[in-house]
């Protein structure tokens, strides 16, 4: 089994990286940081299959198809999709510029779009194709001074809907997890007057991708909302 991580050189896309990686996936790992993605090969599980690091900037629609190709040329096939890159953007929507704007919606909404739309030839031909998803509760809520990110999210969420609708009849999964805080650097930049010890530990959305990827039976689980002192629900 071949799997694709975005953002997989730091925060969530890391743990994701490594729990896939004791399931003995082959993995291709993307982020900017070349370095840091050979330091995280160099951390995985023993037990781990072949490792690669592409490093990218998904900001560059290129990147998408790019990575995609080369995960399959590399690794002979493609059977999951996590898009976890992302960036964020804290600040009143009246101080945003048209570059501040695109560049988030570059890696957050477009870049998961577009690896999708490469990946579906290669999905297409797997026995357990999958495609994992990483939102946020922005992307159903509103918070004050995120307008840029909630709106990335937003749209993440709706190509998600239609992207699982489409991809149906060919028995492609397609999966959605929205957290609230989790404890990255990139939260902690965002929202400073939050304990991190507060927030969601990138280990246990490492888990519900563990859940899903080894439970692949008839039942669905659509979308996966965990918030803060809550605990964990799902529609």
């Amino acid at each position: 089994m071949v799997a694709l991580v975005t953002g997989a050189s730091r925060g969530i896309g890391k743990v994701i990286a490594t729990e896939l990686a004791s399931l003995g996936f082959d993995l291709s790992l993307v982020a900017r940081d070349g370095n840091a993605l050979a330091e995280v090969i160099a951390a995985l599980p023993g037990n781990c299959g072949q490792a690669i690091a592409l490093p990218a900037d998904l900001g560059q629609v290129e990147s998408c198809t790019q990575v995609v190709e080369e995960t399959a040329a590399q690794l002979g096939g493609l059977d999951l999709v996590v898009n976890c890159a992302g960036l964020s953007l804290a600040g009143s929507f009246t101080e945003v510029s048209p570059e501040e704007w695109d560049r988030v919606f570059a890696v957050n909404a477009r870049a998961p779009f577009f690896i999708c739309q490469a990946a579906l030839p290669y999905l297409r031909k797997s026995e357990k194709p999958m495609v994992i998803n990483i939102a946020s509760v922005v992307g159903f809520k509103g918070y004050a001074n995120q307008s840029v990110y909630a709106s990335s999210k937003h749209a993440l969420t709706g190509f998600t809907k239609v992207f699982a609708k489409e991809v149906q009849p060919y028995g492609i999964r397609v999966h959605l997890i929205s957290p609230g805080g989790v404890a990255t650097e990139m939260v902690t930049k965002m929202r400073p007057d939050i304990d991190p010890e507060e927030l969601i530990q990138p280990e246990e959305i490492a888990e519900i991708v563990r859940f899903l990827v080894t439970r692949q039976g008839k039942g669905t689980i659509d979308q996966f909302y965990i918030r803060r002192f809550s605990g964990l629900a799902f529609d």
